[in-house]
């Protein structure tokens, strides 16, 4: 077992989860999207994106570009979030809400387009 691969493997699916753990629910309720998910999210997705960029294949790269995008969409919302709360006195809005669940929405995207490539990518692979 590559030990590497399964580093990689745990940070790409943890990524996953946890942009799932923080999108799922009514999308404009701010009582069930939590920050420090969201916060937790971000975290991860750098930490994969970190890990992608050793790869130098064609499958190394479709990785990465998955990864930048989840962190786009993450850093977004974090963004939103900061900014409406620093607007509306710390409580966020069903319309700030809205926004930022569906940028970790396109995150969610990324993530499971990454696993989904993931998944593949280890079916096809052969022992030498």
């Amino acid at each position: 077992m590559n030990l590497e691969k399964v580093i990689f493997g745990f940070f790409v699916v943890l990524a996953a989860t946890l942009n799932f753990g923080f999108f799922i629910g009514p999308i404009d309720d701010p009582r069930v999207h939590n920050i420090y998910e969201l916060f937790a999210a971000v975290v991860v997705n750098l930490i994969a994106t970190v890990l992608k960029f050793g790869d130098r294949t064609q499958i190394g790269a479709f990785h990465l570009a998955t990864s930048l995008v989840a962190d786009l969409q993450l850093l977004a919302a974090a963004a939103v979030w900061a900014i409406a709360s620093a607007t509306t006195d710390g409580q966020l809005g069903p319309e700030a809400t809205s926004s930022v669940v569906s940028l970790s929405g396109g995150a969610l995207l990324a993530n499971l387009i990454s696993i989904t490539i993931l998944l593949v990518e280890t079916v096809s692979y052969h022992r030498r």
